[in-house]
């Protein structure tokens, strides 16, 4: 049992609190230096941060190192952005997750 709730908790408390939205590729400030996701035509995609852009490709921080990406190549870009409704369900569903395993285990054992 103290396995599954260590499971349990650890998988909650993992969740990303970030979403990716799908935006307009003229849009794409340079400056900001954004967190991108790349989806290429052969369904491949790539994460990593603005490097830099222009009309033919678009260069992205790594883990790896740089990847440039040629435009025709581009299905889709999305930018990710911090979600409230992901961290508050974090921190809302964290106590009622505990209060839940708590009162199965109690009822379990009485």
């Amino acid at each position: 049992m103290k396995k599954l709730l260590f499971l349990l908790s650890f998988s909650i408390l993992f969740q990303s609190c970030y979403s990716y939205k799908s935006i307009d590729y003229s849009t794409i400030e340079i400056d900001k230096k954004l967190q991108l996701e790349v989806l290429r035509l052969n369904k491949t995609s790539m994460k990593g941060r603005l490097v830099s852009k222009n009309e033919k490709t678009i260069i992205l921080q790594t883990k790896n190192g740089q990847g440039t990406i040629p435009m025709e190549e581009v299905y889709n870009i999305k930018v990710r952005e911090f979600s409230l409704l992901k961290t508050g369900g974090l921190i809302v569903g964290i106590p009622i997750g505990a209060l839940v395993l708590l009162s199965i285990v109690l009822a379990i054992v009485l």
